[in-house]
């Protein structure tokens, strides 16, 4: 059996639109060519608002994009790709996805879509987005975006190619906790001071693949930090390399514009995963613990600060960059953590590491 939508009368549609859509959505989910904008205009009318996404990746990093978009009433999760067949299908069965891929541009060719995430291993990552990109597609890139940030210049100009909008999961930015942390520095004139931590006991990366753990992974507080104190102007360091060669360690004291100093220490090998970073203006400190759900303590002229953080003021609870993407795509406005500002982040990163 075979429709012709073109023989389709919109009466007819109207007057026995219960009857038809079911058959009519299920006829055009089974087509080779997944069309969801048909589908939304025969059958889907809780779809017509919403973002159509795919995912590239079902790694742990992916899967916490999968609820962040299953979560949205402004997102339509359609598909998944992973380059492992298994792996792929359990997502999808498990997540109750539509449709799975082992190849990301069968895809996006078979995929009527707006959104898609690049959640790959590093050394992937500056290729696929520059390919979804350059598909049309409004792009989430998954940290680091690129090995080096040359790599994050090759995205950015492809990004400006395609006049749709590119994000970097750099989620430490999202924290409502840091948010309002934030805030609150800048409304007491602005960071004096800040550091971070960022400690691992193992990886599972590994220097062979060529990859550095401060720009694949300790970049999430690295960026932290800028994002606190803003531009960089000078930087000291020293990194090392502990017994086992994977055991990188780096500190270095940064110097920011503003006249702020900052420090950085990250160490793999040790005896913790740990993640905290702290922040101070004028008589105010801010200190955060992000190794599990964000904790917070703060102080402010000698003696803690009674109040609670204001989440509300920042978005509230359940913010995070998935909102943040859905509300520049729709609003046509430049997200926090873009490519021309995370190219500095990449080379903080670098001059860290003396390159």
């Amino acid at each position: 059996m075979s429709y012709s939508l073109k023989n389709l009368n919109h009466n007819v549609i109207t007057d026995f639109y219960g009857q038809i859509q079911v058959k009519i959505v299920k006829y055009l989910e089974q087509r080779i060519i997944y069309a969801p904008s048909l589908i939304r205009i025969f059958g889907g009318r809780e779809l017509s608002n919403k973002l159509n996404v795919a995912i590239i990746g079902t790694g742990s990093h992916a899967r916490g994009h999968i609820q962040m978009t299953k979560n949205s009433p402004d997102m339509y999760l359609m598909a998944i790709c992973d380059i492992n067949k298994e792996r792929v299908e359990k997502a999808k069965s498990e997540y109750n996805i539509d449709k799975a891929f082992t190849d990301y541009k069968e895809m996006i060719d078979k995929c009527d879509l707006d959104v898609i995430y690049v959640v790959t291993q590093p050394e992937y990552t500056t290729d696929i987005s520059i390919y979804c990109l350059g598909k049309g597609l409004h792009t989430s890139v998954e940290k680091p975006p690129g090995l080096t940030s040359n790599d994050t210049r090759r995205i950015l100009e492809a990004e400006k190619k395609s006049g749709k909008k590119a994000i970097v999961s750099l989620n430490r930015r999202y924290i409502p906790e840091v948010l309002a942390v934030r805030k609150m520095i800048i409304d007491r004139g602005g960071a004096i001071h800040c550091a971070a931590t960022y400690n691992k006991p193992v990886t599972i990366m590994s220097s062979d693949w060529g990859k550095s753990l401060l720009v694949c992974d300790a970049i999430h507080h690295v960026d932290l930090l800028r994002w606190f104190a803003g531009d960089v102007v000078s930087v000291y360091s020293e990194t090392y390399v502990g017994n086992i060669k994977d055991n990188q360690r780096h500190n270095a004291v940064i110097r920011f514009a503003n006249g702020c100093r900052g420090i950085m220490m990250s160490h793999f090998g040790v005896g913790f995963r740990i993640q905290r970073a702290e922040v101070h203006a004028e008589n105010f400190s801010a200190y955060l613990d992000l190794t599990g759900a964000p904790k917070c303590e703060l102080y402010e002229n000698g003696k803690p600060y009674e109040k609670s953080l204001d989440i509300d003021s920042v978005g509230g609870k359940n913010f995070n960059e998935t909102v943040h993407f859905i509300d520049c795509i729709k609003n046509n406005k430049t997200p926090w953590s873009n490519l021309e500002d995370v190219i500095k982040t990449m080379e903080l990163c670098e001059a860290i590491l003396g390159k």
